[in-house]
């Protein structure tokens, strides 16, 4: 099985955009960068999306490959094989970490998810999200608030179950 983002954590992020990507995801990077070897840098796929998006989602390489197929599957010229590729591709950049482990997140990226100073990092098993912090807490409120299915009083791991873990 492939390694996976975990943790959360939050980053300073200097006047030219540069932010440093936790330790652990770096090396999910690397093994998700079938180029990558030592003494190169791992290239990953930030999706930045239209104006629902309020957050960056990284994926490695070889995650965005998987995306990439799925959407190959659909017929060519159909509604969700446009809107797929519009996000996917034409909403994304492709980067590379730089030699210090950091992220240059250009002004455009910066703006369209209002960062400034500090940056937020959560992952999400085959990709991570970076956040304005405030943004984040603001959102996670409102999603868990808006679904019926998730009852905030009780364990999420009991929704891992067959019976409960199908939403």
């Amino acid at each position: 099985m492939a390694q996976r983002f975990r943790g959360e954590s939050h980053h300073k992020v200097d006047t030219k955009g540069r932010v440093s990507i936790p330790a652990s995801f770096r090396r999910v990077l690397e093994a998700g960068d079938p180029e990558w070897t030592q003494g190169l840098f791992p290239n990953l796929i930030i999706v930045y999306g239209d104006d629902r998006r309020r957050q960056l989602e990284c994926f490695t390489v070889e995650a965005i490959n998987d995306v990439d197929a799925r959407i190959d599957k659909l017929p060519r010229g159909s509604k969700k094989r446009k809107a797929l590729q519009r996000l996917y591709h034409g909403q994304a950049i492709p980067t590379s970490v730089d030699e210090t482990g950091r992220l240059v997140l250009n002004a455009k990226l910066r703006e369209k998810i209002g960062l400034s100073d500090q940056a937020f990092f959560i992952g999400n098993g085959d990709t991570f999200e970076i956040w304005n912090p405030a943004t984040y807490e603001t959102e996670l409120d409102a999603d868990l608030e808006a679904d019926d299915e998730f009852d905030p009083d009780v364990d999420p791991s009991i929704y891992l179950d067959g019976e409960q873990g199908d939403a």
